[in-house]
């Protein structure tokens, strides 16, 4: 994965990102111990061919070397108004540097944009703990993870006594799993109605489709059947040794029959099997259903502390589902029937990115 440094001038500098620096950013992302699969610019890619926000990725070079980056994107709309975030539809963000004065030079940088720009605030999703000046702390998510054995019955043994007795459950129920890229619209069915059930917009097909073709064998669908019908699935994502159960859901029949137990419990066996080291299995808002599951893995629990610097805002934005304000919106939205969420689902995801 090593990458020579690309040609540049001598002294330090931050500066805006352009293609001839694709592999050298993925390279840096790669090796850095706080870089993500949201940090890559497939990513980028992905965010710009389906939702046309604007990028503003900024680099930190000394000499021939890339010593920090920070993937940022300009959003746009009626909801949040102007802002910087980083990054949009992605757990985690922010900055990757060799080191906190790296890193302060790039928060600085980001900071300058976001008042150039005029926005309402800059949001960096960070992983770890952060003291930033002039920053605001949101303690909203929590992040899950556990090292993975790779003898799937020591696996099995890890788990709860509840969770394992899930698992067989399904097993016994009859279901399997069926992996492979070729189950996109599979997959969407079965999400789709998971989210209108949660009541929040769905994304279009069209953007599985565009991850799919941007992470390419880093990106695996898995879904659970039942007979001849899929009752669960996910999109998950290999990154250095880690695997990140993303995009996925489960239709409601499939809590009767374990499925979502099975699915997830899939996903881990297969990846421990191929090598993968590490299990992230995402955020959740604390006191959530999603949280309440997670806790039944044996998983390491991350507060995920992510940074805001307001500009024109006077307090940190909440756009969550959780909010009390949008509680009508997300009760009319359970309501509507699937083919219409379907259709204005996409339109309304880019208000919450």
């Amino acid at each position: 994965m090593a990458t020579a440094a690309p040609p540049r001038a001598t002294g330090i500098r931050v500066r805006a990102y352009d293609d001839s620096l694709r592999s050298y950013w993925d390279a840096y992302v790669y090796h850095h111990p706080h870089g993500s699969l949201f940090h890559l610019t497939a990513w980028k890619r992905s965010i710009e061919r389906m939702f046309r926000f604007e990028s503003r990725y900024l680099v930190l070079e000394d000499g021939q070397e890339i010593r920090g980056v920070l993937p940022l994107f300009l959003t746009k709309n009626c909801i949040q108004g102007r802002a910087l975030i980083s990054v949009p539809f992605g757990v985690y963000g922010g900055i990757c540097a060799d080191n906190e004065e790296a890193a302060g030079l790039l928060r600085m940088e980001a900071c300058d944009l976001a008042r150039k720009e005029n926005v309402q605030y800059l949001e960096l999703r960070e992983q770890r703990s952060t003291d930033y000046p002039g920053f605001l702390t949101k303690h909203l998510y929590v992040s899950f993870d556990r090292e993975l054995p790779s003898d799937a019955g020591e696996l099995l043994k890890s788990f709860p006594r509840d969770t394992r007795y899930m698992i067989r459950k399904a097993e016994k129920n009859g279901l399997r799993a069926i992996v492979g890229n070729d189950q996109i619209d599979v997959l969407y069915e079965v999400y789709a109605d998971s989210v209108r059930r949660l009541g929040t917009p769905v994304f279009s097909r069209d953007y599985f489709r565009i991850l799919r073709e941007e992470f390419g064998a880093s990106c695996e669908i898995t879904t659970i059947w039942h007979q001849n019908r899929a009752v669960a699935g996910v999109m998950s994502f290999r990154f250095r040794d880690w695997v990140l159960p993303y995009y996925g859901g489960s239709l409601f029949e499939a809590r009767q029959l374990a499925a979502n137990n099975f699915l997830y419990w899939e996903v881990m066996r297969r990846a421990a099997a191929s090598g993968v080291r590490y299990y992230d299995f995402g955020r959740s808002k604390v006191a959530t259903g999603a949280f309440a599951f997670k806790t039944q893995w044996n998983m390491r629990e991350r507060p995920l502390p992510y940074q805001f610097y307001l500009v024109r805002r006077k307090s940190m934005p909440n756009f969550s589902p959780v909010n009390p304000k949008f509680r009508l919106g997300v009760s009319l939205w359970k309501r509507m029937p699937l083919a219409m969420t379907k259709a204005i689902g996409p339109a309304m995801v880019r208000l919450f990115p």
